[in-house]
């Protein structure tokens, strides 16, 4: 049963049920000494009393397959939908969106039951960090509100209690146009990312009064405060009445976030914390996640990862892939860049055999862009691989996602369990794997036990998978040759490949587990071979490293290596054409004046500034007498008098530093 007093904590011995799931990972045993149960009667939907739910949210639910409510479901729902705020922590994949969404829908029909609906008055906000998982909320909302039928009719001269909800996302429109649509819809529950939900709620035009706001939820409340919106919600916060319910939701919340968050407007909230007990210890993952590592190089895990996508792994069934797969890297541009490599080491849709397509999801893709690829990867109905960063880390709820793959771990620990959580959701088997190099960051291990998310060799947790043989020098040498064949096609990537391995660099210095993951321990060699690199780069700070020295034995004029991009290798062509000509040394030169050719750089340089300032004086001189030409007489009176008022200023101040400095030139000689 839900708690009744502020501070109890219910952490129920279960896993997520909600009934099997047919997954390649299926035959795969769960997690050492994990429990499953099975939801208990009291679980059920029909159980809740106090307030009950409505019959089309029984309907709705019963029709989305979800014959039981989950743990975290059953202790937050009484609760959020009576008089209590709410802190709600639970594993990932455990049910929160709808223990949140039913509540504050139920709120806001019950509202709307007691009193006329005012126009342009808000009733209930939704908080997401990101525009993914705000259109996921969204879209669940949408799934829910198909079960009612005035909410569905989208009639508005309907008198009937009903939800209208409006999608708040920076960068898809302007705020002026959210504006005209929240004018024109009037909507009644809001959904949508800090900045753009701030921006319209400081309009006039829209009102959170107390007698029309029902609630406030936060999800993933941890990632708002980490993601630096602190400051816009506390402005969102300070526009809201203070008499409202308030619910946080997350998968991992510390004491020091829930300090903060407390602060922010939370009266006596209850803590629910929702977690699964195995026969040893108590982990924050679902039973039905298998968590593993692997022990390889940079360069190794390429092959691991042919491997465990190959067709033939057996790790799943011989006629089947993953239906989706996650790849998480830890730059933006790893991303782009390896989903051009990618392709050439593992199979395409086109195999005989079958094979994956591989979709980029980062934050630095124009938000057209990262929704139509989130959309694509989401709808498939074909193996499809995710390359993706933490962007796509938290809260989203992908269906049929078998496997994650953690190529490189995260910079901040608190992530580690939310890429987990991806996969295994809702009771479907899920396989995640994280590559660590041996030596110090074995001692990852070790920390992730403590923290409660353990993780087991995968050969110990899949006893028939037998690719867990360290791979060997031809193999490598045949995936990296592979990848370098790609990036030897075209010049771009060569390019993508510098910038995505220093960003791998600076991103791998920023490990907050700093004793752990050590820039001094990289292996550059191996690390520039993981990224097909035909030279290394220049990287200034790591110049002590001798790294700029690494010989990768890869012999290329680099001349030679042109553009697929026709315009941008003409370009290139004509700039070495310039710059040839420009530096051609001259016939019988000795050593002498080739050398001082050399470092004739500096000198050029400054001979340009100063082209580059005369220049610039001429055209304010041009620019001073277009204006000059278009004052009337008495306008140049008046700039003239002022200009000789200004040079009177500068006279008289010359006049009093030059009295102030013989002075004190009087008074040192008479000492």
């Amino acid at each position: 049963m839900a708690p009744t007093k502020p501070g109890v904590k219910p952490a129920p011995k279960a896993s997520i049920p909600n009934g099997p799931s047919k997954s390649p990972l299926a035959h795969l045993p769960p997690a050492p000494g994990a429990v499953a149960s099975t939801a208990p009667g009291k679980q059920s939907w029909e159980s809740l009393t106090n307030p009950p739910l409505s019959p089309w949210v029984l309907d709705a639910v019963s029709s989305m397959g979800f014959a039981k409510m989950t743990p975290v479901q059953a202790s937050t729902l009484p609760l959020f939908m009576a008089n209590k705020d709410v802190v709600v922590e639970a594993v990932t994949g455990s049910g929160k969106t709808l223990a949140f969404l039913i509540p504050v829908v139920e709120r806001l029909l019950r509202a709307e039951t007691n009193g006329a609906r005012k126009r342009h008055h808000v009733g209930a906000i939704v908080i997401s960090p990101t525009r993914e998982l705000a259109s996921q909320i969204h879209s669940v909302l949408l799934s829910l509100l198909a079960f009612h039928a005035p909410s569905a009719s989208k009639d508005t001269t309907d008198p009937s209690p009903q939800i209208t909800p409006l999608l708040l996302l920076g960068g898809t429109t302007s705020p002026a146009q959210d504006l005209k649509t929240f004018l024109q819809r009037s909507p009644n529950l809001l959904i949508g990312t800090p900045g753009r939900l701030n921006e319209l709620l400081a309009s006039q035009y829209v009102h959170c009064t107390m007698d029309s706001f029902e609630a406030l939820v936060l999800d993933e409340a941890d990632r708002l405060l980490d993601l630096g919106f602190k400051e816009t919600l506390t402005k969102i916060i300070s526009r809201l009445p203070k008499q409202r319910r308030t619910g946080l939701f997350s998968a991992s919340v510390s004491d020091a976030v829930l300090g903060s968050l407390v602060r922010t407007g939370l009266r006596n909230p209850v803590k629910i914390a929702v977690k699964v007990h195995t026969a040893k210890r108590e982990k924050r993952t679902p039973a039905s996640l298998a968590m593993t590592y692997i022990l390889a190089t940079p360069s190794q895990r390429l092959v691991h990862l042919q491997r465990i996508l190959s067709p033939t792994s057996s790790l799943f069934s011989v006629t089947t892939l993953p239906q989706k797969t996650i790849i998480y890297l830890s730059n933006c541009a790893s991303v782009d860049y390896f989903a051009h490599l990618f392709p050439s080491i593992l199979p395409g849709p086109k195999a005989k055999t079958g094979g994956y397509h591989i979709i980029p999801l980062h934050g630095k893709q124009s938000p057209k862009i990262r929704q139509t690829n989130f959309t694509e990867f989401t709808t498939s109905t074909s193996p499809c691989i995710l390359l993706t960063t933490d962007l796509a880390a938290r809260g989203l709820d992908i269906p049929e996602v078998d496997l994650v793959i953690q190529i490189d771990a995260p910079t901040d620990p608190k992530v580690f369990l939310h890429r987990c959580g991806r996969a295994g959701r809702a009771g479907r088997k899920g396989l995640a794997i994280l590559f660590l190099s041996k030596g110090r960051e074995e001692g990852y291990i070790d920390f992730l036990e403590v923290r409660k998310t353990p993780v087991v060799p995968l050969a110990l947790q899949a006893e028939t998978y037998t690719g867990d043989t360290e791979p060997t020098e031809e193999e490598v040498k045949l995936v990296v040759d592979k990848m370098r064949a790609v990036v030897l096609r075209d010049r771009a990537l060569h390019e993508k490949g510098m910038k995505a391995f220093v960003s791998h660099v600076k991103s791998y210095s920023k490990h907050q587990t700093t004793s752990i993951f050590r820039v001094k321990d990289i292996g550059w060699k191996d690390l520039a071979e993981s990224f097909a690199l035909l030279r290394m780069p220049k990287m200034p700070e790591l110049r002590a490293e001798g790294v700029e020295k690494v010989e990768l034995g890869v012999e290329i004029d680099m001349a030679t290596l042109a553009y697929r991009d026709k315009v941008k290798e003409a370009a290139r062509l004509a700039a070495n054409a310039e710059l040839a000509l420009n530096t051609a040394p001259e016939p019988h030169q000795s050593e002498g004046a080739k050398k001082r050719k050399r470092t004739e750089a500096w000198s050029e340089k400054a001979d340009a500034a100063d082209v580059r300032e005369s220049r610039r004086e001429k055209r304010g001189k041009k620019r001073e007498a277009e204006r000059q030409s278009k004052m009337a007489p008495e306008e140049k009176e008046k700039e003239a008098e002022w200009k000789e008022l200004v040079e009177e200023v500068k006279r008289r101040r010359k006049e009093e530093e030059g009295k102030k400095g013989e002075m004190s030139f009087d008074a040192t000689g008479l000492d």
